[in-house]
């Protein structure tokens, strides 16, 4: 079951089927859906993808996901998980618009990051992401995750695999 997670200024909780709208629209948004798999996709295609989490993701345990709030508003998404691309487990996620440029992205990285390392005892964790997206890429960097290898995508382009190295949390004195 994934765990609600809290950050300085982010609350991230399991989605609730009230978040289907909201995430719809981001998924919809053209300036995010650039940048998520295999870039946008129909409404119909998200609606869909929005159900799976509740009918595999949450109902089959896979990995954790979940609804990103600020001041109780959804301002994204975000999910880690296991990929055969990285060999490991992937941070996934993603951010409204609005939401950009407050550090949120930092935040909300960092977060997967530690959730990795202490709950799932992760040593290190991976991202992918689109060469172009060098906004990305520079956040990524600036917390500790380095260029291990790029992935050639079927349409020519170039996904950059990022890794960085944690150290468990160790486990409670007791």
């Amino acid at each position: 079951m994934t765990p609600a997670l809290r950050t300085g200024r982010l609350h991230l909780d399991p989605y609730t089927p009230a978040d289907e709208d909201d995430f719809v629209a981001l998924f919809q948004d053209p300036a995010v859906s650039r940048w998520m798999g295999d870039g946008p996709a129909t409404e119909a295609e998200d609606r869909a993808l929005f159900g799976r989490i509740f009918t595999r993701v949450y109902a089959q345990d896979l990995f954790d996901v979940w609804a990103v709030r600020r001041d109780g508003r959804f301002v994204g998404h975000a999910e880690i998980k296991p990929t055969e691309e990285t060999g490991g487990h992937e941070i996934v996620y993603a951010l409204a618009p609005e939401a950009w440029g407050a550090g949120l992205g930092t935040e909300l990285a960092e977060a997967l990051v530690a959730y990795g390392a202490a709950h799932l005892g992760l040593t290190e964790v991976h991202a992918t992401v689109a060469a172009p997206n060098t906004a990305s890429l520079a956040l990524l960097g600036r917390i500790g995750f380095t260029h291990v290898r790029d992935l050639r995508e079927d349409d020519g382009s170039t996904t950059r695999v990022l890794t960085r190295v944690v150290r468990p949390a160790p486990a409670p004195a007791g």
